[in-house]
């Protein structure tokens, strides 16, 4: 009997990072070059993530530049993002400040005396509660881009986040999918 085989492709971490990268450029004129040096991944990374990403159909190639099909991406990041690629937590470290600890949900939510989440990373300037990053490169990214950071945060709101918090964030991201 043949044996059949199962080529499913299934989504990494790096792939919704790029995607994410992507939509917070708010353009399409990225080319894996610019891509591969805002998220801090190598070229052919990028490269994957991408072919993966318009394998799931959360994005797609016009003149071969990537394009994220926005409400493709906007269903996935708020409704099933926060299962597959689930918030993990640490001990207290200093990092750099992510889901309400981070703008521009931190002007939303009034802070407590809990610390806030961050991504352990040795120039983080904050703090708080360990979550690990959707991926290693993206506190260093974070700190280069203003942009990235909001939308990285942001998904960690929804991915992490409780239920004020978790409405504050999609409200927050909205434009981006605009």
């Amino acid at each position: 009997m043949p044996k059949i085989s199962n080529r499913q492709t299934a989504l990494k971490p790096q792939d919704l990072y790029v995607l994410l990268a992507l939509l917070s450029r708010g353009d399409s004129s990225a080319g894996y070059a610019e891509l591969a040096e805002q998220t801090g991944l190598a070229v052919s990374a990028v490269h994957g993530a991408l072919r993966r990403a318009a394998a799931a159909r959360l994005a797609m190639f016009e003149d071969r530049r990537p394009v994220v099909l926005k409400p493709q991406l906007r269903e996935f990041v708020l409704h099933g993002a926060k299962y597959a690629f689930a918030p993990v937590w640490g001990s207290l470290t200093r990092g750099v400040p992510t889901a309400y600890g981070a703008a521009p949900l931190n002007s939303v939510i009034a802070p407590s005396g809990d610390p806030v989440p961050v991504w352990p990373h040795a120039k983080g300037s904050v703090r708080g509660l360990s979550l690990a990053p959707l991926y290693p490169s993206v506190p260093e990214a974070a700190l280069k881009d203003a942009r990235l950071h909001a939308v990285l945060a942001l998904f960690d709101a929804i991915r992490s986040g409780q239920v004020r918090e978790r409405d504050a964030a999609q409200k927050l991201l909205e434009p981006y999918f605009q």
